[in-house]
């Protein structure tokens, strides 16, 4: 494998991500022209310029650019990589990616047991940030909602959604018998109406759907159902605990998105701390989960 000084390309992947030298010897801890020198270096082994030289500043070419973004992605799996590594020889930590959603309502008020059980490992919570795997996150395992994902994807949660809301508010506007009940009701959507109006027309229900509030995120929503501001359409396997305290109320158990769930995902190589946390995962699934 011919590859350049890796020296040049540390400096030249922090110059083209921040289309600045002085940027890049900052992040770096070096000289703004020991930045240059290094991509002087890297252009001479290449043949091709990588930047463009201005009086305020230095351009990305196209040649640029497409190095670039290789140097990022490659230099970020091995950070992620070494990351993991250093974790796993020191046996005490696991990551884990999961919707906030997830953390409030189902993971969080569990891992009290987990810390009990296991007090020598500790957990790290992120993020998922859009990632659809463990790698991509860069973390040991990953909590992802939708349909079954490629791979080896354990099911931990259904995530059918049904109509809910609180007592509070079916007691002010109450009762609601029929599904055609709700169109004269405080519907809340989340981020789109969609969801409702597919739920009304499977149960027959003609008619232009309420509007109501958007919510680009889950926990928005519920805390909004809980104020008794309105009804919305939650995945019950998540509220479980709420149902159960009777802080909430399904009001027709036909459900909606049965083909989508909360898939647990496994890194490679995966260090025993995090294979620990992955069985119990598993294992608490079996409340709510088939």
């Amino acid at each position: 494998m011919k590859l350049p000084p890796l020296p040049t390309l540390r400096a030249f992947e922090a110059a083209a991500r921040r289309e600045s030298f002085l940027q890049a010897a900052t992040e770096l801890g070096m000289t703004a022209a020991a930045v240059s020198q290094h991509v002087k270096a890297l252009e001479d082994w290449l043949g091709l310029a990588l930047f463009e030289r201005r009086t305020r500043g230095v351009r990305l070419t196209a040649d640029g650019r497409e190095l670039g973004a290789a140097c990022s992605e490659g230099l970020g799996h091995i950070a992620r990589a070494a990351e993991r590594l250093t974790a796993r020889r020191s046996g005490l930590r696991v990551s884990l990616a999961c919707k906030p959603s997830v953390v409030n309502h189902w993971l969080g008020p569990r891992l009290p047991r987990f810390r009990a059980t296991h007090p020598e490992i500790q957990v790290s919570v992120v993020y998922p940030l859009g990632a659809l795997t463990p790698d991509e996150a860069g973390t040991d395992l990953l909590i992802r909602h939708g349909t079954r994902p490629p791979g080896g994807a354990e099911r931990i949660l259904e995530a059918a959604t049904r109509p809910t809301c609180s007592p509070a508010y079916l007691d002010q506007h109450g009762p609601i018998i029929t599904p055609a009940d709700l169109l004269k009701q405080h519907l809340l959507h989340d981020a789109t109406e969609a969801a409702w109006h597919a739920w009304l027309a499977a149960r027959g229900v003609a008619g232009p759907t309420p509007t109501g509030p958007l919510y680009a995120d889950f926990n928005l929503l519920v805390s909004s159902v809980l104020s008794g501001l309105g009804i919305g359409l939650c995945p019950t396997a998540l509220i479980a605990d709420q149902l159960a305290a009777g802080t909430l109320k399904v009001l027709f158990d036909a459900p909606a998105d049965e083909d989508k769930a909360y898939w647990l995902l496994s890194g490679a190589d995966l260090p025993e701390p995090a294979a620990v946390l992955r069985d119990w995962l598993l294992a608490e699934r079996s409340d709510h989960s088939p």
